[in-house]
Parts: structure tokens; C-alpha cells; sequence
């Protein structure tokens, strides 16, 4: 049994198609959504999204956060931006990372403290979904 699952961000689509399973990170913590699950909306965290295909492979996106609806038959994650996974760029997510720890640090009064750290998490989700990617892709 399948569930539709449509994964939007502010420019495009980046995935249409039928999923087994969707795990998502949402506000209160990780869920998964299997077919005929109750109708749900919550708002995501930013993190990872992973797909169970049918024929038990596995798709993973990063989102920014954003929001998660879901309807028996049809899963719809709306998200500011949304990547596949495989397509992060970890050298610049690796910058954001370290150019938002230093903000942090500096302190100084021209800092937007809570901007700095919205991009520090972005940036760690970023390189999380990396990491779990190249696990999986290591065990394959």
C-alpha cells in the first residue's frame, strides 16, 4: 500500500510520486505517516525528510522547515526551501555552519542573534542529512 507524497518549496516542485512510508520532522519531534493516516497538519522543523519507496529504497530531502499536511491518501510538505539530499552542497553548508557559529561568538551589537541561529540550525540540518545519506548509501 502507497501513499501520494508532493514535496513543494517556494521555487518548485521537487518530488511527486508514491511513498510506503514518510518520516518528516516536525515540530514535537519525528513522525511517520503511512497510508490511511489521519489527517494531520503541523509545521516542520528544518531536517530531513526520508521516503520508504515502494521496492524498499530510500529518497531523502532537506527542508528549511515549513509545513506538513497530510490526508489519508496524500502527503504535502510546503517548505521555503527543499533538496534532495544527494544535491546539498556540503562545502557551503559547512560555511554557513561556521560563518554562524562565529556570529554567535562575536556578540557584538550589529548581531542578529536570533537570525544567526535560525542559520546555524539550517546549516547542521544541512550537514545531518549528509551524514545519514552517506550512511545509507555506505551500507548499499
Amino acid at each position: 500500500m502507497t501513499i501520494h507524497v508532493d514535496i513543494v518549496s517556494a521555487e518548485t516542485e521537487i518530488y511527486s510520486g508514491l511513498a510506503e512510508m514518510v518520516f518528516a520532522p516536525a515540530v514535537m519531534g519525528e513522525v511517520g505517516i503511512a497510508p490511511r493516516h489521519a489527517p494531520l497538519v503541523t509545521r516542520l522543523r528544518p531536517g530531513e525528510v526520508r521516503l520508504k519507496l515502494p521496492g524498499g529504497k530510500e529518497e531523502s530531502f532537506y527542508v528549511s522547515g515549513g509545513i506538513l499536511e497530510v490526508q489519508p491518501y496524500l502527503v504535502t510538505v510546503l517548505s521555503d526551501t527543499a533538496v534532495r539530499a544527494r544535491d546539498i552542497d556540503e562545502a557551503a553548508a559547512l560555511q554557513a555552519k561556521q560563518q554562524a557559529e562565529q556570529a554567535l561568538k562575536d556578540r557584538t551589537g550589529s548581531i542578529d542573534f536570533a537570525k544567526a541561529q535560525a542559520e546555524l540550525a539550517e546549516a547542521v540540518a544541512q550537514l545531518q542529512a549528509i551524514q545519514r545519506l552517506r550512511k545509507r548509501v555506505g551500507r548499499s
